[in-house]
């Protein structure tokens, strides 16, 4: 097989992540291949606030768009930055790999735990679904936007404009960072975003040797997991800046593996609403368990904190697109 090219953004995780890949293929399958930087709109957008930016795809499209167009054979994506919406023509997921830790983990200067931090301790994140659950489980906190790659939001918080941050564990994890983290939040104060933890590999539909290859990359349980957590962010509306939380696993009590646990969780931006549910479906049938959560949380009420959510933020992009790599 040619000698394979790999699309990445150019930040230090993401280029982990895409070196990840280009080990994994050369270990299981004996395809090599190099990694090609692409720049995103989400890079050239670094220090904008996502609420003045339409955030759908914006780390994806110009790696899509090299996809298409024949310079790059394969992309490398956080599958939480990948909207729920259809790909483009042409183009699918080839393979989901099997995920690592989906919690968020709390950095603080002081060393102080969540619940330790003073009343007004500056807290940065750009997600609005971490912002909101900050909100609820710590309303005196005042919680602020962050941008930037992971080094940048560390530098931020060491130089003092921040008391704590708070990140994806398993971004930390893999740039061998996690010394850095001050407490792992509970699944219960921040419940993770659909797709938190896994990546994804895109490739051209049609390319049917290329897809054999990568497809011995796919986690047969990882997909089923993210499949419920993103058919239920699409149903609620996820397309739309609003504080979502989804994380399905593999019930502990199934022999077989062949059951599904997913919760979420629906938030207002000030974080004083929220709506949280469980549900359990079968694993083979893991679209109708994320649509069937979503319909009961819209029973519960979902419908007009999501409304309510959107005339505060406006219509946006993905929830977790600020996760920059």
């Amino acid at each position: 097989m040619k000698l394979l090219s790999i699309g990445s953004r150019g930040s230090p995780l993401a280029l982990w992540q895409a070196e990840h890949v280009r080990r994994l293929l050369f270990a299981r399958t004996g395809a090599d291949s190099a990694i090609v930087v692409i720049k995103t709109a989400g890079d050239r957008a670094a220090n904008v606030p996502f609420g003045q930016v339409g955030t759908k795809g914006m780390f994806l499209k110009e790696l899509e768009d090299a996809l298409l167009d024949g310079r790059v054979d394969l992309a490398v994506h956080s599958l939480k930055d990948v909207p729920t919406g259809a790909l483009p023509a042409g183009l699918t997921l080839a393979a989901v790999l099997e995920r690592d830790d989906v919690r968020d983990a709390l950095v603080s200067r002081a060393g102080a735990c969540l619940a330790e931090l003073p009343p007004q301790s500056r807290v940065g994140t750009s997600s609005l679904r971490r912002q909101s659950q900050l909100r609820h489980y710590r309303p005196a906190l005042a919680v602020a936007e962050l941008r930037g790659n992971v080094d940048t939001r560390l530098g931020k918080l060491d130089r003092g404009e921040y008391d704590a941050i708070v990140l994806a564990k398993a971004g930390l994890d893999r740039l061998g960072l996690n010394h850095r983290i001050t407490e792992i939040l509970p699944i219960e104060i921040s419940l993770p975003a659909a797709g938190q933890g896994a990546l994804a590999i895109e490739a051209r539909a049609g390319d049917a040797q290329l897809i054999s290859h990568i497809g011995a990359l796919d986690h047969a349980e990882t997909r089923a997991c993210v499949t419920a957590e993103r058919v239920l962010l699409a149903a609620l509306g996820g397309g739309c800046q609003v504080p979502i939380g989804a994380w399905a696993r593999i019930d502990a009590g199934s022999a077989a593996n062949d059951r599904l646990v997913l919760d979420a969780a629906v938030l207002s931006p000030d974080g004083s609403r929220c709506l949280r549910r469980q549900a359990t479906g079968r694993a083979d049938r893991a679209e109708e368990l994320g649509r069937n959560l979503a319909a009961a949380l819209i029973d519960d009420g979902a419908d007009q904190i999501l409304g309510a959510s959107n005339r505060v933020t406006g219509e946006g992009g993905s929830p977790e697109a600020g996760e920059t790599p």
